[in-house]
């Protein structure tokens, strides 16, 4: 087959890779694997020529375990970066773009924060609950890389601060972490919609300012 950019995954043999129509390739002669993780370096190498694509399924998810591709360009590329890094104008820029980042980051946080105190909707009564859930749940789902719901952009950040503190509650005040379920198409979903039923009728008690009750789960997580 000819030499091409293809997208593949690894196999049981060393050194044999599956392409997406199923054919199983070796790896071409003084080719090499650049890991993931210097998106500049995999971008430029690609550009330089052909490459393979190393992806993997991990639930739903399809994560990247790096590229394939001539070792030679591999080194070439990561010298001419190292000298274009090692300058006082790249440090600047650099600096310059971290700041910015953590800017976004940090006004990111304070708009999921407030999304998710609206949704709670706590009664008055329970303002002190309200503020230690918003805040565990922005704790947990808003950090960069966290690969929870908040981090998507597909869907408003109203419906993230709910489906993130859903999540939440599912994970420290039902029995979901011991449930044992079977591994069965749909199975996972419908017992997390019935969960998410348990919490919304928690939130609710919390909502009308009912009196928290002994042994309430929420009160329990949130010490």
């Amino acid at each position: 087959m000819p030499l091409e950019n293809r997208v593949v995954t690894s196999t049981s043999k060393p050194k044999i890779y599956r392409t997406l129509e199923g054919y199983e390739l070796p790896v071409p002669r003084g080719w090499a694997l650049l890991q993931p993780g210097d998106a500049t370096l995999t971008r430029r190498v690609k550009e330089g020529g052909t490459s393979w694509k190393i992806e993997q399924r991990k639930g739903r998810r399809t994560i990247s375990l790096g590229i394939l591709a001539a070792g030679a360009r591999i080194e070439r590329v990561r010298a001419e970066l190292a000298t274009e890094r090692d300058t006082p104008a790249y440090r600047k820029r650099l600096a310059a773009s971290r700041a910015r980042r953590d800017k976004l980051q940090e006004s990111y946080v304070e708009d999921f924060d407030a999304a998710v105190r609206s949704f709670l909707g706590f009664a008055p009564a329970h303002g002190a609950f309200a503020h230690k859930l918003a805040t565990a749940v922005t704790a947990h789902a808003t950090p960069v890389g966290s690969g929870t719901v908040a981090r998507t952009s597909r869907i408003p950040v109203e419906q993230r601060a709910e489906a993130a503190v859903i999540a939440w509650l599912r994970h420290h005040t039902t029995a979901y972490e011991q449930m044992s379920i079977a591994r069965v198409k749909g199975r996972r979903r419908n017992v997390r919609r019935q969960l998410a039923g348990e919490s919304k009728r928690l939130l609710q008690r919390y909502r009308e300012g009912s009196t928290v009750a002994a042994g309430c789960p929420l009160a329990a997580a949130l010490g």
